[in-house]
Protein backbone atom coordinates (compact mmCIF):
# COMPACT_ATOMS: atom_id res chain seq x y z
CA UNK A 1 0.00 0.00 0.00
CA UNK A 2 1.09 3.57 -0.62
CA UNK A 3 2.76 5.05 2.45
CA UNK A 4 1.42 8.34 3.78
CA UNK A 5 3.21 10.03 6.68
CA UNK A 6 1.19 12.72 8.45
CA UNK A 7 3.34 15.13 10.44
CA UNK A 8 1.27 17.02 12.98
CA UNK A 9 -1.49 15.23 14.95
CA UNK A 10 -3.81 18.21 15.27
CA UNK A 11 -7.42 18.16 14.15
CA UNK A 12 -6.80 18.02 10.39
CA UNK A 13 -3.86 15.64 10.83
CA UNK A 14 -5.94 13.16 12.83
CA UNK A 15 -8.93 13.53 10.52
CA UNK A 16 -6.68 12.66 7.57
CA UNK A 17 -5.04 9.76 9.38
CA UNK A 18 -8.36 8.33 10.46
CA UNK A 19 -10.03 8.61 7.06
CA UNK A 20 -7.06 7.55 4.89
CA UNK A 21 -6.06 4.52 7.02
CA UNK A 22 -8.63 2.14 5.46
CA UNK A 23 -7.31 2.78 1.92
CA UNK A 24 -3.57 3.42 2.43
CA UNK A 25 -0.73 2.81 4.89
CA UNK A 26 -0.64 5.77 7.29
CA UNK A 27 1.82 6.83 9.98
CA UNK A 28 0.79 9.72 12.24
CA UNK A 29 3.83 11.57 13.62
CA UNK A 30 3.82 13.89 16.62
CA UNK A 31 6.26 15.33 19.13
CA UNK A 32 4.87 13.07 21.84
CA UNK A 33 3.42 9.59 21.92
CA UNK A 34 -0.32 9.39 21.37
CA UNK A 35 -2.78 6.56 22.07
CA UNK A 36 -2.99 4.30 19.04
CA UNK A 37 -6.75 3.93 19.53
CA UNK A 38 -8.32 7.11 18.18
CA UNK A 39 -11.98 8.03 17.91
CA UNK A 40 -13.75 10.04 15.23
CA UNK A 41 -17.15 11.66 15.66
CA UNK A 42 -18.76 12.06 12.26
CA UNK A 43 -20.77 15.12 11.20
CA UNK A 44 -23.85 12.93 11.74
CA UNK A 45 -22.87 12.36 15.38
CA UNK A 46 -21.69 8.75 15.06
CA UNK A 47 -18.60 7.90 17.15
CA UNK A 48 -16.17 5.44 15.57
CA UNK A 49 -12.95 4.01 17.02
CA UNK A 50 -9.97 2.81 14.99
CA UNK A 51 -6.35 1.81 15.59
CA UNK A 52 -3.82 4.17 14.01
CA UNK A 53 -0.09 3.77 13.49
CA UNK A 54 1.27 6.58 15.69
CA UNK A 55 4.89 7.46 16.39
CA UNK A 56 7.24 10.39 17.04
CA UNK A 57 10.07 11.82 14.95
CA UNK A 58 12.51 10.68 17.65
CA UNK A 59 11.24 7.09 17.46
CA UNK A 60 11.57 7.15 13.66
CA UNK A 61 15.30 7.87 14.03
CA UNK A 62 15.75 4.48 15.68
CA UNK A 63 13.70 2.55 13.12
CA UNK A 64 14.09 1.67 9.47
CA UNK A 65 10.70 2.82 8.20
CA UNK A 66 9.38 2.29 4.71
CA UNK A 67 9.88 5.67 2.95
CA UNK A 68 6.64 7.55 2.42
CA UNK A 69 5.16 8.28 -0.99
CA UNK A 70 3.77 11.49 0.56
CA UNK A 71 4.68 13.45 3.66
CA UNK A 72 1.67 15.51 4.74
CA UNK A 73 2.57 18.47 6.96
CA UNK A 74 -0.51 19.40 8.97
CA UNK A 75 1.05 21.61 11.63
CA UNK A 76 0.23 25.30 12.04
CA UNK A 77 1.77 27.53 9.39
CA UNK A 78 4.40 29.02 11.71
CA UNK A 79 5.55 25.53 12.75
CA UNK A 80 5.67 23.89 9.31
CA UNK A 81 9.33 24.51 8.49
CA UNK A 82 10.53 23.45 11.95
CA UNK A 83 8.37 20.33 11.75
CA UNK A 84 9.92 19.42 8.42
CA UNK A 85 13.38 20.00 9.87
CA UNK A 86 12.57 17.50 12.64
CA UNK A 87 12.62 14.76 9.99
CA UNK A 88 15.98 15.81 8.52
CA UNK A 89 18.03 12.70 7.84
CA UNK A 90 14.95 10.48 8.10
CA UNK A 91 13.24 11.26 4.80
CA UNK A 92 14.91 11.69 1.44
CA UNK A 93 14.98 15.27 0.13
CA UNK A 94 13.10 14.14 -2.99
CA UNK A 95 10.06 13.04 -0.92
CA UNK A 96 6.83 14.72 -2.09
CA UNK A 97 5.40 17.06 0.53
CA UNK A 98 1.74 18.01 0.95
CA UNK A 99 1.20 21.29 2.79
CA UNK A 100 -2.16 21.72 4.57
CA UNK A 101 -1.47 25.09 6.21
CA UNK A 102 -3.84 28.02 6.39
CA UNK A 103 -2.72 31.33 4.96
CA UNK A 104 -0.14 31.92 2.27
CA UNK A 105 3.25 32.06 3.98
CA UNK A 106 4.59 28.54 4.51
CA UNK A 107 3.64 27.35 1.02
CA UNK A 108 5.87 29.63 -1.09
CA UNK A 109 8.76 29.42 1.38
CA UNK A 110 8.84 25.62 1.51
CA UNK A 111 8.22 25.28 -2.24
CA UNK A 112 11.36 27.35 -2.88
CA UNK A 113 13.48 25.56 -0.28
CA UNK A 114 12.54 21.87 -0.75
CA UNK A 115 14.29 19.94 -3.53
CA UNK A 116 11.41 17.49 -4.05
CA UNK A 117 7.84 18.10 -5.19
CA UNK A 118 5.67 20.31 -2.97
CA UNK A 119 1.90 20.00 -3.24
CA UNK A 120 -0.53 22.38 -1.53
CA UNK A 121 -3.95 21.45 -0.21
CA UNK A 122 -6.70 23.80 0.85
CA UNK A 123 -9.73 22.36 2.55
CA UNK A 124 -13.03 23.43 4.05
CA UNK A 125 -13.35 20.22 6.08
CA UNK A 126 -14.20 21.24 9.64
CA UNK A 127 -12.56 19.39 12.51
CA UNK A 128 -11.48 19.94 16.10
CA UNK A 129 -9.93 17.85 18.85
CA UNK A 130 -11.87 16.72 21.90
CA UNK A 131 -9.35 15.30 24.32
CA UNK A 132 -6.26 13.25 23.57
CA UNK A 133 -8.04 10.46 21.70
CA UNK A 134 -10.95 12.12 19.89
CA UNK A 135 -11.34 14.21 16.78
CA UNK A 136 -14.72 15.69 15.83
CA UNK A 137 -15.46 15.96 12.11
CA UNK A 138 -17.69 18.99 12.55
CA UNK A 139 -18.54 19.68 8.92
CA UNK A 140 -17.96 18.12 5.52
CA UNK A 141 -16.19 20.29 2.99
CA UNK A 142 -14.08 20.08 -0.15
CA UNK A 143 -10.33 19.82 -0.67
CA UNK A 144 -8.41 21.25 -3.62
CA UNK A 145 -4.89 20.02 -4.36
CA UNK A 146 -2.25 21.42 -6.70
CA UNK A 147 1.27 22.80 -6.76
CA UNK A 148 2.37 26.40 -7.17
CA UNK A 149 4.37 25.69 -10.35
CA UNK A 150 1.96 23.20 -11.97
CA UNK A 151 4.74 20.65 -12.43
CA UNK A 152 3.44 17.63 -10.54
CA UNK A 153 0.09 16.75 -12.05
CA UNK A 154 0.46 12.98 -11.71
CA UNK A 155 1.27 13.21 -8.00
CA UNK A 156 -1.67 15.55 -7.49
CA UNK A 157 -4.07 13.23 -9.32
CA UNK A 158 -2.88 10.19 -7.34
CA UNK A 159 -3.36 11.99 -4.04
CA UNK A 160 -6.81 13.21 -5.02
CA UNK A 161 -7.75 9.64 -5.93
CA UNK A 162 -6.68 8.46 -2.45
CA UNK A 163 -8.59 11.24 -0.69
CA UNK A 164 -11.69 10.49 -2.75
CA UNK A 165 -11.42 6.76 -1.98
CA UNK A 166 -11.22 7.67 1.71
CA UNK A 167 -14.48 9.60 1.48
CA UNK A 168 -13.09 13.14 1.41
CA UNK A 169 -14.33 15.20 -1.53
CA UNK A 170 -11.25 16.36 -3.43
CA UNK A 171 -10.33 17.92 -6.77
CA UNK A 172 -7.01 18.40 -8.59
CA UNK A 173 -6.53 21.99 -9.76
CA UNK A 174 -3.95 24.01 -11.65
CA UNK A 175 -4.76 27.28 -9.88
CA UNK A 176 -3.91 26.41 -6.28
CA UNK A 177 -2.34 29.82 -5.63
CA UNK A 178 -5.68 31.48 -6.37
CA UNK A 179 -7.53 28.98 -4.19
CA UNK A 180 -5.12 29.48 -1.28
CA UNK A 181 -5.83 33.21 -1.42
CA UNK A 182 -9.56 32.48 -1.58
CA UNK A 183 -9.31 30.27 1.51
CA UNK A 184 -7.23 33.00 3.17
CA UNK A 185 -10.07 35.46 2.57
CA UNK A 186 -12.56 33.15 4.29
CA UNK A 187 -10.20 32.43 7.19
CA UNK A 188 -9.60 36.14 7.76
CA UNK A 189 -13.34 36.77 8.05
CA UNK A 190 -13.97 33.85 10.42
CA UNK A 191 -10.95 32.87 12.50
CA UNK A 192 -10.01 36.13 14.26
CA UNK A 193 -13.62 36.97 15.18
CA UNK A 194 -14.52 33.56 16.60
CA UNK A 195 -11.25 33.51 18.55
CA UNK A 196 -11.82 36.97 20.01
CA UNK A 197 -15.43 36.29 20.98
CA UNK A 198 -15.04 32.62 21.96
CA UNK A 199 -17.85 31.43 19.69
CA UNK A 200 -18.43 28.70 17.11
CA UNK A 201 -18.53 29.57 13.43
CA UNK A 202 -22.31 29.56 13.09
CA UNK A 203 -22.73 32.23 15.77
CA UNK A 204 -21.16 34.78 13.42
CA UNK A 205 -24.53 34.96 11.67
CA UNK A 206 -26.06 36.68 14.72
CA UNK A 207 -26.68 40.41 14.86
CA UNK A 208 -23.84 40.89 17.33
CA UNK A 209 -21.19 39.74 14.86
CA UNK A 210 -22.49 39.82 11.27
CA UNK A 211 -21.58 43.50 10.83
CA UNK A 212 -18.00 42.77 11.88
CA UNK A 213 -17.81 39.98 9.31
CA UNK A 214 -19.01 42.37 6.60
CA UNK A 215 -16.41 44.99 7.63
CA UNK A 216 -13.58 42.45 7.32
CA UNK A 217 -14.85 41.20 3.96
CA UNK A 218 -15.02 44.78 2.60
CA UNK A 219 -11.28 45.26 3.16
CA UNK A 220 -10.35 41.75 2.05
CA UNK A 221 -12.32 42.11 -1.20
CA UNK A 222 -10.41 45.28 -2.12
CA UNK A 223 -7.06 43.63 -1.35
CA UNK A 224 -7.79 40.52 -3.42
CA UNK A 225 -9.04 42.64 -6.30
CA UNK A 226 -5.63 44.33 -6.28
CA UNK A 227 -3.96 40.91 -6.22
CA UNK A 228 -6.04 39.77 -9.21
CA UNK A 229 -7.79 37.05 -7.17
CA UNK A 230 -11.48 36.64 -8.05
CA UNK A 231 -14.08 34.98 -5.80
CA UNK A 232 -14.95 31.38 -6.78
CA UNK A 233 -18.24 32.59 -8.27
CA UNK A 234 -19.76 35.98 -8.91
CA UNK A 235 -17.96 39.29 -8.73
CA UNK A 236 -17.04 41.87 -6.15
CA UNK A 237 -17.51 42.31 -2.44
CA UNK A 238 -20.95 40.67 -2.30
CA UNK A 239 -19.59 37.49 -3.89
CA UNK A 240 -16.88 37.29 -1.21
CA UNK A 241 -19.45 37.89 1.51
CA UNK A 242 -21.70 35.16 0.07
CA UNK A 243 -18.74 32.75 0.11
CA UNK A 244 -17.98 33.52 3.75
CA UNK A 245 -21.61 32.97 4.79
CA UNK A 246 -21.67 29.71 2.83
CA UNK A 247 -18.65 28.43 4.78
CA UNK A 248 -20.03 29.72 8.08
CA UNK A 249 -23.25 27.80 7.45
CA UNK A 250 -21.55 24.56 6.37
CA UNK A 251 -19.19 24.65 9.39
CA UNK A 252 -21.65 26.15 11.88
CA UNK A 253 -20.72 23.74 14.70
CA UNK A 254 -16.99 23.95 14.06
CA UNK A 255 -14.41 25.48 16.35
CA UNK A 256 -12.16 27.41 14.00
CA UNK A 257 -8.43 26.85 14.38
CA UNK A 258 -7.77 30.19 16.10
CA UNK A 259 -10.44 29.44 18.68
CA UNK A 260 -8.86 26.04 19.29
CA UNK A 261 -5.52 27.80 19.77
CA UNK A 262 -7.02 30.30 22.19
CA UNK A 263 -8.64 27.56 24.25
CA UNK A 264 -5.37 25.61 24.35
CA UNK A 265 -3.41 28.83 25.08
CA UNK A 266 -1.24 28.40 22.01
CA UNK A 267 0.19 30.92 19.57
CA UNK A 268 -2.33 31.48 16.76
CA UNK A 269 -1.86 31.62 13.00
CA UNK A 270 -2.63 35.34 12.86
CA UNK A 271 0.68 35.96 11.07
CA UNK A 272 -0.17 33.47 8.32
CA UNK A 273 -3.80 34.56 7.94
CA UNK A 274 -3.85 38.31 8.57
CA UNK A 275 -0.18 38.97 7.77
CA UNK A 276 -0.29 38.35 3.99
CA UNK A 277 -3.41 40.50 3.63
CA UNK A 278 -1.96 43.40 5.62
CA UNK A 279 1.30 43.18 3.66
CA UNK A 280 -0.58 43.11 0.36
CA UNK A 281 -2.60 46.17 1.40
CA UNK A 282 0.65 47.98 2.18
CA UNK A 283 2.12 47.10 -1.23
CA UNK A 284 -0.99 48.30 -3.04
CA UNK A 285 -1.51 51.41 -0.94
CA UNK A 286 -4.85 50.22 0.44
CA UNK A 287 -6.43 50.92 3.80
CA UNK A 288 -6.86 47.91 6.12
CA UNK A 289 -7.67 49.44 9.49
CA UNK A 290 -10.13 46.66 10.37
CA UNK A 291 -7.59 43.93 9.64
CA UNK A 292 -4.85 45.77 11.55
CA UNK A 293 -7.15 46.20 14.53
CA UNK A 294 -8.03 42.49 14.50
CA UNK A 295 -4.34 41.59 14.31
CA UNK A 296 -3.58 43.84 17.27
CA UNK A 297 -6.46 42.40 19.31
CA UNK A 298 -5.37 38.81 18.64
CA UNK A 299 -1.77 39.73 19.48
CA UNK A 300 -2.89 41.25 22.80
CA UNK A 301 -5.07 38.22 23.55
CA UNK A 302 -2.12 35.89 22.89
CA UNK A 303 0.24 37.95 24.99
CA UNK A 304 -2.19 37.83 27.89
CA UNK A 305 -2.71 34.08 27.99
CA UNK A 306 0.83 33.12 26.99
CA UNK A 307 2.14 35.17 29.91
CA UNK A 308 -0.17 33.49 32.43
Amino acid sequence: MTQHWILGPGAIGRLLAYTITPVAAVTLIGRRTLPDRQALTTPEGERQVQSLNVTTSEQLRHEAPVPPAYLHITTKAMAAEAALESLAGIIHPSTPLVLWQNGFSAQPHITRAWTGPVLCATTTEGAYLSGNEDVVHAGRGHTFVGDLDNRHGELVEALVHTLTQAGLAATAVNDIRKRLWQKLAVNAAINPLVALHGIRNGELRGDAYSGQVAAVVKEVAAILRAEGIPPPSGQGEQAWLALVWQVVTSTANNKASMLQDREAKRTTERGAILGPLIESARRHGLSCDVLKALDAEIAALEADYLAS
